[in-house]
């Protein structure tokens, strides 16, 4: 293989780790992304790096400004409003045609007994990450590839909303119970009542990062 068949399979996969960390809310919106630390880290040369922003940037999750470098993308209301919009859609209709003793339920489980034991400890970015867990699975009980590659990115534009609220307790510390309560529904063979249970759920989400992003624009940040 040449160097460079050697870099185009490299690329994408690096696209995907730099999206896995922005998912597990590692780099937080506006964030100015250092090329010799992520090299360093990652153990990539700065070529494959910043091709990996490239797709990361037409995906929308970073920024490029000339002479100042590669950053975190920032959410606006219209994004907001468009992911939740997208969620309603997959999440729900996945969740209410699922069956008890599909094997995404497992990872429900494991996610809501995750985001238990880390508020416990206080420890909310692990919570977040159990959350995000949690809804990827909802997506895998479609069944789809497709759509579960598809919320992917929906997953690290959602976390970038996250990223809006500068107390993760507040934002993640409501919605450990309510995972708890829309599983055991799922769970007693009631996917409908799950679904109706989730779609009040992302109602309430949604005016919080919604209410979250007016602040900072009305403190002009």
């Amino acid at each position: 293989m040449t160097s460079r068949e050697m870099t185009t399979a490299l690329v994408p996969r690096l696209a995907d780790e730099i999206r896995d960390k922005l998912i597990a809310g590692e780099f937080q919106p506006g964030q100015r992304l250092s090329e010799p630390a992520l090299c360093a880290e990652l153990q990539v040369s700065r070529n494959s790096l910043r091709e990996a922003f490239r797709l990361l940037t037409k995906d929308g999750l970073l920024r490029h400004e000339p002479n100042r470098g590669v950053f975190v993308a920032t959410p606006d209301m219209a994004s907001i409003i468009d992911i939740y919009r997208m969620r309603r859609i997959i999440e729900c209709r996945a969740l209410e045609q699922a069956h008890p003793k599909h094997p995404a339920v497992a990872r429900m489980r494991r996610a809501v007994d995750t985001a238990l034991e880390r508020s416990a400890s206080g420890d909310w970015r692990s919570v977040g990450s159990a959350n995000m867990a949690f809804h990827a699975a909802i997506v895998d009980l479609a069944d789809s590839t497709r759509l579960s590659a598809f919320y992917t990115q929906i997953a690290a534009e959602l976390r970038l909303c996250f990223g809006l609220l500068d107390d993760p307790e507040f934002l993640h510390a409501p919605y450990v119970d309510q995972n708890a309560a829309i599983l055991a529904e799922l769970e007693a063979g009631r996917p409908a009542a799950a679904a109706a249970a989730l779609e009040a759920y992302l109602a309430r989400s949604e005016r919080t990062v919604l209410a979250a992003f007016t602040r900072i624009r009305e403190n002009g940040a």
